[in-house]
């Protein structure tokens, strides 16, 4: 097949997609496809081409990619390299490519990658894709919501509150939520911009610190307790991974610095807590309507109580993510997880 995987775009999860997107190009190479490595946003060349062959020369094509700082990237600087300085958010040549493909790999995470718009543009182009549809991809982004749909379906998740700017509660009393709790972008990923509290006096910081990474900010109860997570590929959960990080909670630096936290999969769990968990992900999946693949992210306290935090749409795939850990507890290794992504969601596309 001819492919092209996305990567990069404007979110704070650019870097993270980068890696995603090297390690699944290779991959697809080693698998026979011909595929391009293509930042959405940067896009290919700034000056009309001639595009015929270019698969032919994916590789001198494809972007290089460097490895993921301790730090999300700053993208005013990365608005700012644009050759083109155009406010599309889709780079030079970057639908034409597509439109060649024989399917798009999405190596895109957060903003723009997984909260819908970028499939719902390539559903008007006639773009095949891989992963779950525009809708379901908008339901999993915002937190708030999903949470709402979570509760409706009988899934367990902290209790919590969402403000915008306008509607912001500097009032912690007014709340109605105890200390510690936890302050977050309600759409953003990769933990950046959450903020743990456990004082009134650090409320407000952690405020000001999430609404930098957006409009909406979720305050929610905090859960002590073990951090798990699941991927439902088709419908059917994997193996539990249990992450431990080294030190603090499971943020940016943890997720993508290799040796910052232990993750053991499977995780160590009585049979019912596992089999609890997985049929959670499994109704995530219902719930959000989410097809191909996905993640679910849970804490387990000492009283075996399960919360599901929230669902990914399209996990990371560096090489230091949690699906390929998962899929290779089963016997599935990078390439052939690769390459099972690709088909289902090319099928989708053969049975409409």
């Amino acid at each position: 097949m001819k492919i092209v995987v996305l990567a990069g775009g404007l979110s704070t999860e650019r870097d993270v997609s980068f890696a995603t997107g090297s390690m699944v190009c290779k991959a697809l190479r080693e698998n026979g496809h011909q595929v391009i490595l293509l930042d959405v946003f940067m896009g290919y060349s700034d000056k009309p081409e001639d595009l015929d062959g270019i698969f032919d020369r994916a590789e001198e094509v494809s972007i290089q990619v460097g490895k993921i700082t301790a730090q999300a990237p700053d993208l005013a600087a990365v608005k700012a390299s644009r050759k083109d300085q155009s406010d599309c958010f889709f780079g030079p040549n970057v639908i034409e490519l597509c439109r060649m493909a024989d399917i798009v790999f999405l190596g895109l995470h957060g903003e723009n990658g997984e909260n819908g718009k970028v499939q719902a543009a390539f559903d008007l182009f006639g773009i095949k894709y891989t992963g779950t549809d525009y809708f379901s991809s908008a339901l999993a982004m915002n937190k708030e919501v999903a949470k709402t749909l979570f509760r409706a379906n009988g899934i367990p998740t902290p209790r919590g509150i969402s403000m915008s700017r306008k509607t912001r509660i500097d009032e912690f009393a007014r709340l109605g939520i105890p200390l510690p709790c936890v302050v977050k972008p309600c759409s953003g990923g990769s933990s950046i911009g959450v903020s743990i509290i456990r004082t009134e006096e650090e409320y407000i910081r952690a405020l000001d610190e999430a609404f930098l990474c957006e409009e909406e900010v979720l305050v929610e109860e905090y859960i002590e307790g073990r951090e798990l997570s699941v991927c439902v590929i088709e419908g059917k959960a994997l193996p539990i991974i249990e992450i431990a990080p080294l030190e603090g909670f499971y943020d940016y630096k943890n997720k993508y610095q290799a040796g910052s936290a232990v993750e053991t999969c499977p995780a160590v769990l009585p049979l019912d807590i596992t089999q609890k968990i997985q049929h959670y992900a499994e109704e995530v999946v219902k719930a959000l309507r989410l097809s191909t693949y996905s993640r679910m992210d849970f804490l387990l306290n000492d009283n075996n109580e399960i919360y599901c935090l929230e669902a990914n749409t399209l996990p990371g795939m560096t090489p230091t993510s949690l699906i390929p850990q998962e899929a290779a507890a089963v016997g599935v290794s990078f390439g052939e997880l690769c390459e099972r992504i690709l088909q289902i969601s090319f099928e989708k596309y053969q049975t409409r």
